[in-house]
C-alpha cells in the first residue's frame, strides 16, 4: 500500500504543476518565482523550503510539463488507434491537432519553449536537450523499424516548427491550414504503408 504524501511533498508538488502550466503559457522569462509562488496559493517566503533556486524549479517544472504532455499525447494517439490510424499517423495528427494549436499551456514544452531553451542555465538547457531526445525518440518509435534516426529528426522538427509557426499565426483559420497542410504533407511522405 502506497503511503500518503506529506503536506511538504504535497505543497511541492503543487508549485512544480503550476510552474509546469507557467513555462508553457509565459516561457522561462516569464516565470517569476513570486507569481509561481502566489498562483499556488502559497507565500513566497516558502519557496526556498522547495527548491535551491529558481532554475531548480525550471528543471523540474519542465520534467512535469514533458510528462505530462507526453500522457496527453498517449491518450490522443490511443483514441486515434482505436478509430483505425496508425502509430504514425495518431502521433502526426495528435501533435499537429487544432485542440493542441490553443492549448500551449497543457501542450508540449519542447513547441512552447524551443527558442528560449539555448539561453537557459547549464542545468536547465540539459533538462531541454533531454525533453527534445525524448520527442525525437517518440516520433522514431512511430516511424517503420528500419527508418533512419535522421527521418526522425526531420519529422520531430517539422512538427515542433509547425505547431510554433501555427501558434505564431493564432488560433485561427491561418493558424489551423498551416497545422493541416503539414499534417498532411508529413502523412503522406512518412505514413507506412497500410496506416
Amino acid at each position: 500500500m502506497d503511503a500518503k504524501p506529506s503536506r511538504r511533498e504535497v505543497t511541492h508538488d503543487r508549485i512544480v504543476e503550476t510552474a509546469s502550466r507557467a513555462i508553457r503559457r509565459a516561457g522561462y522569462q516569464g516565470v517569476g518565482v513570486a507569481d509561481i509562488m502566489k498562483e499556488a496559493g502559497l507565500t513566497h517566503g516558502g519557496f526556498y523550503a522547495h527548491f535551491a533556486s529558481r532554475n531548480a524549479l525550471l528543471v523540474e517544472a519542465l520534467e512535469r510539463a514533458g510528462q505530462d504532455g507526453a500522457a496527453h499525447m498517449r491518450r490522443r494517439m490511443a483514441e486515434r488507434q482505436a478509430q483505425g490510424a496508425s502509430e504514425f499517423r495518431a502521433l502526426v495528427e495528435s501533435y499537429l491537432s487544432d485542440a493542441h494549436l490553443g492549448g500551449a499551456e497543457h501542450g508540449c514544452p519542447v513547441a512552447a519553449l524551443c527558442s528560449e531553451m539555448p539561453r537557459q542555465a547549464p542545468e536547465v538547457r540539459e533538462a531541454s536537450a533531454q525533453r527534445v531526445q525524448g520527442m525525437v525518440s517518440l516520433v522514431k518509435k512511430a516511424l517503420p523499424a528500419n527508418t533512419p534516426a535522421s527521418t526522425a529528426m526531420v519529422v520531430a522538427s517539422t512538427m515542433v516548427g509547425a505547431l510554433q509557426m501555427a501558434r505564431a499565426l493564432g488560433d485561427n483559420a491561418q493558424g489551423k491550414a498551416l497545422l493541416k497542410a503539414n499534417r498532411q504533407s508529413l502523412i503522406t511522405q512518412y505514413e507506412p504503408s497500410g496506416g
